[in-house]
């Protein structure tokens, strides 16, 4: 029976892809009606409702989380059943309420769980609509899309300004997810049938918090599976809206004749990621009309401007921004122009000196955030062993310096001081078991190589277990490469894709190594590696068998290809286990011989003496 797990999900895979693949193609170039025929046979493929429970059920982290109906983590056999129920139907059951707190802050967001059920019958409606959408979405559109990230988002708003210093909206839309009206969405979609009418119920089904059941007129619930896509449908247009605008702008050259209007849109730089977004240009006129237009867009579709995050800056001037702070924050970025000499400026195409040198840094909430993780580790495992403590904390560092791996953070000295803080902290906790400082020292740290002070796990092996350090990571705002504008994981382009995913900053260096080495393929199933698949590291020869914890024995596998090898490596352990039991028998029966043999001869004697 398939349980999801083998590779047979792999083909199943190429199938579905391939039709998303040709609907990407139709939207691209307009033939709406072979767009909804492949949408519709997709949504009846069994081989897209297999895929869309094993996303659900098995690779999602959230599939021990269950909805109103209380059903969560499957067995292969519920699994299976399930695939055959999924079905448009036009219902949908409410989703229950949870209240997730906003980091560093006393706000709590609110999030929908749906049922098991209805985050299938989402993903098997994303998949077929989102290849669609994907042809249409705007290129500086960057939240919630295959293939996209946040450092792309960072990459386009340093090239808009590294040569220029410009004024920017910095805007943050109130209650997005919350607040979309219903009808514009639907309108704007302009799906029919069934799937229009079973949007709309997700839409309309209301919550229960509590046990309490409330009723849902406006929004999309965080926490469905199609939610995000449909954010994205809601906010699309925007860009075009301020291009359009852009290019009726009274703009003209050193001789006082117009420019063209590829110039004046180029002028004009719009970037969002989910409902957050910028906007730069030179002009402060152009910006406060660019705020007003945006508002009035923004109502159309039930939404507003947040007050309290909607600012105008000036990434130089900080006595031309609105609250006298120069620079802005952006997806836990600083980004910010600072007044350099001759020698450390940034300079034009030309060689001319600009007299500034733009600078992308942490915040400082989010520095503030990442010493409160690590004070709550470091606090939580006060009697745990130095061990536990180092495997905790080692995640947490390890995945905010590859975040801001493309940052001037290393320029600056930000990972050092990050290192001095941890210090401090691994030093009282320290303290707090020896009471003597000289004894935690003596206990706990080591020199490594040239480095003295090494939070380590004394051992006599040349690799003991070691805290990171941030210092460990190198960082550099000029070495991201940007995703192609136009480029989808949905064009088929396997290569480029496969590629790019080996230096995607949220993929370790060691996963990116062998991603490149393996040429962009699984080795146990030999399909290539997608943008939504996990990746697990796998040793050939297990460790417990005698393998090495070196690259030559190591190889990438999908999460549900690396359960199947895992399964067999279990197997074989267990063999040896069996093996080595016998072979302790057998000396052990051999021992108490022996020990039967010399009893005998030293009775005998005994034995004769009597009678």
């Amino acid at each position: 029976m398939w349980d999801g797990r083998l590779s047979i999900g792999e083909k199943l895979k190429d199938m579905s892809l391939s039709y998303c693949h040709r609907i990407y193609a139709a939207s691209r170039r307009g033939d709406v009606k072979t767009v909804r025929k492949l949408q519709k046979t997709l949504m009846r493929s069994w081989s897209n409702k297999a895929l869309a429970v094993r996303r659900v059920t098995q690779d999602n982290r959230g599939k021990k989380t269950s909805g109103v109906d209380g059903v969560k983590s499957l067995s292969p056999e519920e699994r299976m059943s399930l695939i055959g129920k999924l079905k448009l139907t036009g219902k949908s059951k409410p989703t229950r309420r949870v209240w997730i707190p906003k980091p560093g802050k006393d706000e709590k967001r609110p999030l929908g769980i749906p049922t098991i059920y209805d985050r299938c019958l989402q993903t098997i409606v994303k998949a077929s609509l989102e290849p669609e959408w994907e042809a249409y979405f705007e290129d500086n559109s960057f939240g919630f899309r295959p293939g996209r990230s946040c450092h792309d988002a960072i990459w386009s708003i340093k090239n808009a300004i590294q040569s220029k210093e410009k004024y920017v909206l910095d805007a943050d839309i109130a209650q997005c997810f919350d607040k979309i009206n219903h009808a514009s969405l639907l309108h704007k979609l302009n799906a029919k049938g069934k799937v229009r009418q079973q949007i709309k119920a997700w839409l309309k089904s209301g919550v229960i918090d509590k046990g309490v059941l409330s009723q849902t007129s406006q929004g999309t619930p965080q926490g469905g599976c199609i939610s995000p896509l449909l954010a994205n449908i809601a906010l699309h247009g925007l860009e075009t809206m301020l291009n359009n605008f852009a290019k009726t702008l009274n703009m003209r050259n050193s001789k006082g004749n117009q420019i063209g209007w590829q110039k004046k849109v180029q002028s004009l730089t719009f970037v969002r990621y989910a409902d957050d977004f910028v906007v730069l240009h030179r002009d402060l006129e152009v910006i406060q009309r660019c705020r007003k237009l945006i508002a009035e867009w923004l109502e159309g579709i039930g939404l507003e401007l947040k007050p309290s995050k909607t600012r105008i800056a000036h990434t130089l001037n900080k006595l031309a921004s609105e609250d006298g702070k120069a620079g802005f924050d952006f997806l836990g970025y600083h980004i910010q122009q600072y007044p350099a000499g001759k020698y450390v400026s940034s300079k034009k195409g030309n060689g001319e000196i600009l007299g500034f040198k733009t600078l992308i840094t942490p915040t400082r909430q989010a520095i503030k955030e990442h010493q409160r993780n690590i004070k709550g580790i470091i606090n939580e495992n006060k009697s745990s062993s130095q061990s536990q403590l180092i495997q905790e904390l080692n995640p947490v560092i390890r995945g905010w310096c590859q975040y801001y791996e493309f940052s001037d953070a290393q320029t600056l000295n930000e990972f050092s001081k990050q290192d001095h803080l941890v210090f401090l902290k691994l030093r009282a906790w320290g303290n707090y078991r020896c009471k003597k400082l000289k004894d935690a020292e003596n206990k706990y740290y080591t020199k490594i190589g040239k480095r003295n002070w090494v939070f380590a796990v004394k051992r006599e092996s040349k690799n003991p277990l070691r805290l990171l350090f941030h210092s460990d990571f190198s960082s550099s705002s000029t070495e991201y490469v940007k995703v192609k504008g136009e480029c989808s994981p949905y064009d088929g382009n396997l290569v480029y894709w496969s590629t790019r995913m080996g230096k995607n900053p949220d993929l370790p260096l060691r996963k990116a190594t062998l991603l490149k080495q393996q040429k962009g393929k699984c080795k146990w199933c030999g399909y290539h590696f997608r943008e939504e698949d996990i990746l697990e590291e796998d040793h050939i020869i297990p460790t417990s068998l005698g393998g090495k914890d070196d690259y030559k024995n190591l190889q990438l596998l999908h999460g549900h290809c690396h359960d199947q090898k895992t399964t067999l490596d279990l197997i074989e352990i267990r063999k040896k286990e069996i093996s080595n039991s016998l072979k302790d028998l057998d000396k052990f029966y051999e021992k108490v011989n022996y020990l039967w043999v010399d009893d005998i001869l030293t009775i005998i004697p005994k034995a004769k003496e009597v009678y």
